[in-house]
Protein backbone atom coordinates (compact mmCIF):
# COMPACT_ATOMS: atom_id res chain seq x y z
CA UNK A 1 0.00 0.00 0.00
CA UNK A 2 1.53 2.91 -1.28
CA UNK A 3 0.73 7.27 0.02
CA UNK A 4 -1.08 7.33 -3.24
CA UNK A 5 -3.56 4.55 -2.40
CA UNK A 6 -4.78 6.07 1.63
CA UNK A 7 -4.47 9.87 0.35
CA UNK A 8 -6.64 10.16 -2.47
CA UNK A 9 -6.83 14.04 -4.68
CA UNK A 10 -10.44 13.94 -4.85
CA UNK A 11 -10.52 13.88 -0.75
CA UNK A 12 -8.11 16.39 -0.20
CA UNK A 13 -9.89 18.47 -2.95
CA UNK A 14 -13.26 18.10 -1.26
CA UNK A 15 -11.62 18.98 2.23
CA UNK A 16 -10.09 21.75 0.77
CA UNK A 17 -13.31 23.14 -0.55
CA UNK A 18 -15.33 22.28 2.42
CA UNK A 19 -13.16 24.63 4.46
CA UNK A 20 -13.45 27.18 2.37
CA UNK A 21 -16.80 27.11 2.42
CA UNK A 22 -17.54 26.97 5.86
CA UNK A 23 -14.87 29.68 6.97
CA UNK A 24 -16.97 32.17 4.01
CA UNK A 25 -20.29 31.42 5.78
CA UNK A 26 -18.81 31.99 9.63
CA UNK A 27 -16.99 35.56 8.23
CA UNK A 28 -20.70 36.25 6.65
CA UNK A 29 -22.24 35.41 9.65
CA UNK A 30 -20.27 37.45 11.52
CA UNK A 31 -20.54 40.79 9.19
CA UNK A 32 -24.40 39.90 9.51
CA UNK A 33 -24.15 40.06 13.08
CA UNK A 34 -22.58 43.08 12.92
CA UNK A 35 -24.83 44.41 10.66
CA UNK A 36 -28.02 43.33 13.07
CA UNK A 37 -26.76 45.23 16.19
CA UNK A 38 -26.60 48.71 14.26
CA UNK A 39 -26.09 50.94 17.85
CA UNK A 40 -23.58 48.75 18.88
CA UNK A 41 -19.89 49.20 18.04
CA UNK A 42 -18.44 45.78 18.32
CA UNK A 43 -14.72 46.57 17.54
CA UNK A 44 -15.38 49.72 20.11
CA UNK A 45 -16.94 47.34 22.92
CA UNK A 46 -14.03 45.11 22.59
CA UNK A 47 -10.72 46.70 22.57
CA UNK A 48 -11.58 50.43 24.06
CA UNK A 49 -14.44 49.75 26.76
CA UNK A 50 -13.31 45.83 27.42
CA UNK A 51 -16.35 44.74 27.81
CA UNK A 52 -16.51 41.39 28.62
CA UNK A 53 -19.54 40.17 28.49
CA UNK A 54 -19.53 41.24 25.25
CA UNK A 55 -16.48 38.94 24.61
CA UNK A 56 -18.32 36.15 26.12
CA UNK A 57 -21.59 36.48 24.18
CA UNK A 58 -19.55 36.70 20.74
CA UNK A 59 -17.54 33.91 21.92
CA UNK A 60 -20.85 31.29 22.50
CA UNK A 61 -22.66 33.07 19.45
CA UNK A 62 -18.96 31.92 17.32
CA UNK A 63 -19.56 28.41 18.35
CA UNK A 64 -22.83 28.04 18.01
CA UNK A 65 -22.41 28.99 14.35
CA UNK A 66 -19.37 26.88 14.06
CA UNK A 67 -21.18 24.35 15.52
CA UNK A 68 -23.86 24.55 12.82
CA UNK A 69 -21.92 25.26 9.79
CA UNK A 70 -19.98 21.96 11.00
CA UNK A 71 -23.18 19.82 11.11
CA UNK A 72 -24.28 21.21 7.76
CA UNK A 73 -21.35 20.39 5.93
CA UNK A 74 -20.71 16.64 7.61
CA UNK A 75 -24.28 16.07 7.10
Amino acid sequence: MNLTEVIQLKYVLAALLYSGIGVLTYVLCFILLDMLTPKVAVWKELVEKQNISLAIFLGAVAIGIAVIIASAIHG
